[in-house]
């Protein structure tokens, strides 16, 4: 786990090594025990490297492989590093190093941009080739790394994160009114390829993009899950997939305990934390250190669900660690958490993960998480409305149960002059639902929050926040094998129960029933949902501040209706309108967004 960067030139002028010096130190906190600079002809890579995996200098990147002509900066882990080394070294390939970065390089070496059909895990990379001059930038399935990008004529530069290209400078640094009018409409998703930023776009998952010297690209993805009913899983009953479900999630935990560091569990006690505590327990792990984080109550809303992670820290007797936060500490740390994060982030939790990985980086460098089972399961209670839906009528409902608000409300928020005619972001929902395959409206949406919604809320918010204390989260719901699996499984064994039905009851197979059957918790920052004190305040600093007044993005009399009742105001999903104003201009003047 690590920060990545660099630049590439294509008008014959040498690299901006200062630039790239500066965007890979903004990166400090991804990796904090090495740094690493190389440059040759027209490309220039930067490395900040947390030590996870071959803990020696021999897995220092940038790193180079002389015979094969090839450079690599990488950023994730390969879970199956060991295996692919055995099938490496099978096909006369020699290793200097016991780090998956190497592993990485030399699957480049034999099986080219293919090389990543054969990885389990989470990546982004980015490899030059010395002979041909190429540049290959690749992500994982879930897009669980990032990789952003900002082009200027001649040049492309690259970085694990937005901020880091701000500091290497000459950014475009425009708001994108497509990319807003998705902030504003989708839950604060932006899709890729677009940022919130005119300048600066993303890889998607699932993508390999090869760079020429001429600076012309291509893209390949390389995965789509059907999200189909398949003839290998035909005449499986509701046990079988329980059993089926439950084997890949034993084998998804089992591989992200591959490190050289102790792996800790960010324990909500909630379902998906649960089991991986469980399925870890059953490996033979003792003294399993599993964190959980609490606030104050206010607005009658409890802070905390220490009741629930008690309990199974009990059961399997893990090294549990309580972290309280005062609600007094959270201006602070709301200001500390926007500053770790590559796009703004609505979701009040990016706050709690941010406190949390502070305290749980004073123990362990590596900890598994259950982000990604609600939206690969159908946990979210969006999802039952689209069951047994026409198709044709997936786009309307889910407009109505998901989207924060319809597009013709946007005229009453936004100044002209950023307003998009178009209702572009129920334009991107219509024409996702549409694509080929997918069997049901279920399936169609559940592919659509997996491939857009997941990467760009949950998954993103988690890496922001871990990293930024130098914390590798790793995600075991997203494991892709997993993912084909739930993807073809059908849609009423998921939404049983109230969702996650095939989930829970592999469950009840390991857990307490107070654990399986509870209802759905979330990670609750009551001080920011419900505006409170302290938060009010920083909230009606950032709305009046010089630099928000110039930039004009909100109406004057939107922003008077929502601050003379701070909590009236809600989505369609219950996140607090002011709250998504204010963290969009708290977010682009922390980052010195002019």
């Amino acid at each position: 786990m690590c920060g990545l960067a660099g630049e590439i030139r294509f008008d014959g002028t040498p690299p901006d090594l200062a630039a790239v010096e500066r965007m890979t130190d903004r990166m400090a906190a991804r990796g904090p025990d090495g740094r690493g600079l190389w440059s040759r002809g027209p490309v220039a890579l930067g490395h900040r490297r947390l030590k996870i995996i071959d803990l020696s200098e021999r897995g220092a990147q940038p790193m180079t492989d002389a015979e094969g002509g090839l450079t690599v900066v990488f950023n994730g882990c390969l879970y199956n590093h060991r295996e692919l080394r055995a099938e490496l070294e099978k096909a006369g390939q020699r290793f200097r190093s016991a780090s998956d970065t190497e592993v990485l390089l030399r699957a480049y070496r034999h099986w080219g941009p293919d090389c990543v059909t054969h990885f389990a895990g989470m990546f982004a990379f980015v490899i030059v080739e010395h002979d041909s001059g190429r540049v290959v930038l690749g992500r994982d399935r879930l897009g669980i790394k990032p990789l952003y990008t900002a082009r200027r004529p001649g040049r492309l530069r690259f970085a694990s994160t937005l901020p880091a290209l701000l500091a290497g400078g000459d950014v475009d640094t425009g708001l994108d009114p497509v990319a807003l009018h998705h902030y504003l409409s989708f839950h604060s998703v932006v899709p890729a390829p677009r940022t919130i930023l005119a300048g600066v776009r993303k890889l998607p998952p699932a993508t390999v993009r090869v760079v020429e010297p001429d600076g012309t690209e291509h893209d390949h993805r390389y995965w789509n899950p059907a999200y189909a009913r398949q003839d290998a899983y035909a005449g499986m009953d509701a046990g079988d997939w329980r059993d089926a479900v439950l084997d890949a999630l034993r084998t998804a935990v089992r591989r992200r305990t591959v490190a050289d560091v102790p792996v800790g569990v960010l324990l909500s006690g909630g379902l998906d934390s649960s089991l991986i505590v469980a399925l870890l327990a059953e490996t033979g792990a003792r003294g399993l250190a599993t964190f959980s984080i609490g606030f104050d109550s206010e607005g009658g809303e409890a802070g905390d669900e220490f009741t629930w992670s008690d309990l199974v820290a009990r059961r399997y007797g893990t090294d549990h660690h309580r972290i309280v936060v005062p609600s007094a500490e959270l201006p602070d740390a709301l200001d500390s958490a926007v500053a770790a994060m590559s796009e703004p982030m609505v979701s009040h939790d990016a706050v709690a993960f941010h406190l949390l990985s502070r305290e749980v980086a004073r123990h362990v460098k590596v900890v598994q998480s259950g982000q990604g089972a609600d939206e690969v399961f159908a946990g979210y209670d969006w999802y039952p409305p689209m069951a047994g839906i026409p198709r044709q009528d997936a786009a309307a409902t889910y407009g109505k149960v998901f989207t924060d608000r319809p597009h013709g409300e946007l005229g009453r928020m936004i100044t002209p002059g950023l307003l998009t005619g178009d209702d572009v972001s129920g334009d991107f929902v219509r024409a996702h639902l549409a694509r080929p395959g997918a069997d049901t409206a279920l399936d169609a949406v559940l592919r659509l929050d997996s491939e857009i919604m997941l990467v760009d809320d949950p998954v993103k918010r988690v890496d922001n926040m871990t990293m930024a204390w130098g914390l590798e989260a790793r995600v075991p719901f997203l494991d892709h094998e997993l993912v084909e699996l739930a993807a073809a499984c059908p849609p009423e064994l998921k939404l049983a129960g109230g969702g996650k039905g095939v989930l829970k009851a592999a469950g009840r197979t390991l857990l307490p029933v107070e654990i399986t059957d509870r209802a759905k918790g979330y990670f609750p920052v009551p001080a920011i949902r419900h505006m409170a004190g302290p938060v009010l305040e920083r909230v009606q600093e950032a709305l009046a501040a010089p630099a928000a007044r110039a930039r004009g993005i909100f109406r004057d009399d939107y922003l008077r209706e929502l601050l003379a009742a701070p909590e009236k105001h809600r989505t369609t999903l219950g996140a607090n309108a002011l709250w998504q104003a204010a963290l969009l201009e708290i977010w682009l003047q922390t980052h010195g967004v002019e």
